[in-house]
């Protein structure tokens, strides 16, 4: 007789999302993402970060101050960062398994890969216009957005 107890597939690929986000160094968001094929095979992973040969060390992480000053001129997010790690071909009619919404820019590249499904667990700039704008696009792209609903099982990685 088979396990039953066993995870889903939005278990399994939100798992790697989450995972790969604990590789940011970001110390206020970390974010992860995976992007997987119609028959669930993983294509590609990214975490929001300093762009390849960029010392992170050497980048600002600061959130607040002159833009320059700021990881927001410099950080590359999951989203973009899983879609720029792919060498694979096309991502057309892929899903993408973010940790946080999408912003606007990464909807655009999002929409032009052609990525068809975005599960993701917070929206907690829903307000925002960078997150109205990328739901906007979203919409228009015919891209499907839905929440990632936890099923209350807890799984404990000891590393």
């Amino acid at each position: 007789m088979k396990r039953e107890d066993y995870i889903t597939w939005d278990q399994y690929f939100m798992g790697i999302a989450l995972l790969s986000a604990e590789r940011s160094k970001d110390n206020n968001t970390q974010v992860g993402a995976c992007i997987v094929d119609k028959n669930n095979k993983i294509l590609s992973v990214g975490y929001n970060g300093m762009p390849t040969g960029c010392n992170d060390d050497e980048m600002p992480w600061d959130r607040e101050g002159e833009f320059l000053n700021t990881k927001y001129a410099f950080v590359c997010h999951a989203e973009l960062n899983a879609i720029l790690n792919y060498n694979g071909g096309s991502l057309e009619g892929a899903t993408l398994y973010v940790t946080l919404f999408p912003c606007n820019e990464c909807a655009k590249a999002i929409i032009q890969k052609g990525i068809k499904e975005v599960v993701y667990v917070s929206d907690k700039y829903a307000d925002s216009p960078s997150t109205i704008a990328s739901k906007k696009m979203l919409e228009m792209a015919g891209v499907s957005v839905r929440r990632f609903e936890p099923k209350g099982q807890e799984l404990i990685i000891d590393l």
